[in-house]
């Protein structure tokens, strides 16, 4: 298993916004249907109110390049782009699966 942990940071909660937008556009449930998706959810950091953290799971490698090929990959880089958000990803393999 893969875990992904992306740092979207924006200004003037403009990460938060882009959270709501992929969650009420339905692309969040998209994603999570996704074959070797085990995981896909958003999360506020205690003490930094302009970024979210989404934390990301896949069965392994192969799932992960089928989502970044796939067409939602552009559909949230437009939202992204749109919020105007930087991002920071960190990339694991967890102890226990």
């Amino acid at each position: 298993m893969l875990v992904i942990n992306i740092y979207y940071t924006g200004k003037n909660g403009s990460a938060k916004k882009f959270a709501e937008e992929m969650t009420n556009s339905g692309v969040v449930d998209l994603v999570r249907k996704e074959e070797g998706n085990l995981g896909y959810n958003y999360f506020l950091p205690y003490k930094d109110s302009e970024t979210i953290l989404l934390i990301d799971k896949w069965e392994n490698q192969e799932a992960l390049d089928r989502h970044h090929k796939s067409e939602m990959m552009k559909t949230i880089a437009t939202l992204r782009e749109k919020y105007h958000l930087s991002m920071r990803v960190e990339q694991y393999t967890p102890l226990n699966k």
